[in-house]
């Protein structure tokens, strides 16, 4: 089945240029724009750089910009422990007739993007709900993306989600409870 649903996705690759680099972006260059738009969503929404003393007002809000890049950066390293310990090929090697639109060199399982803003978008879900929708949106349309352009299969970009969720709840939890 993993296979199944990978090809489906990845039978859209090199019909256009266009998508291609629509691919391309979403995978490689969007990600930093999402982050951008968390860390900005998280000072604005708290009104930090718009305070008459926005350091006292930053203090006061940074448990939660905290939690929010601290459940992310957690879960991109277990991604990347993870990753050595399972090994697991990337679609391009495992096939030889995918041709990946770009290149990645690490293991593939579980997906360290996937991990990431899958963390990030829960922690601001938990946070914020309304936002935290769009950011889960943004994290499925990287995780999609990587599986389209060939460097994922769908259980790496699925592997990444549940350990991204599970950090942040754990650490969401874990700082309430404190």
């Amino acid at each position: 089945m993993n296979n199944a649903i990978f090809f489906f996705f990845y039978n859209l690759a090199h019909q256009s240029n266009l998508f291609d680099n629509l691919i391309i972006f979403l995978a490689v260059y969007f990600p930093f724009v999402a982050v951008i738009l968390a860390g900005l969503f998280l000072l604005f929404h708290h009104e930090i750089l718009r305070a008459e003393n926005p350091f006292r007002v930053f203090l006061e809000k940074k448990k939660e910009i905290l939690v929010v890049f601290f459940s992310s950066f957690l879960a991109y390293f277990l991604a990347s422990i993870l990753k050595i310990l399972f090994h697991t090929t990337r679609p391009f090697l495992a096939f030889p007739n995918i041709n990946a639109l770009f290149s990645e060199s690490s293991y593939a399982f579980p997906s360290g993007h996937a991990a990431f803003f899958s963390a990030l978008a829960f922690s601001i879900f938990f946070l914020h709900k309304k936002a935290g929708y769009v950011f889960i949106f943004f994290a499925l349309l990287i995780g999609v993306a990587r599986i389209v352009a060939g460097v994922h299969f769908p259980i790496d970009i699925l592997g990444g989600f549940i350990l991204g969720g599970t950090i942040s709840y754990l650490v969401a939890y874990f700082v309430k409870s404190v």
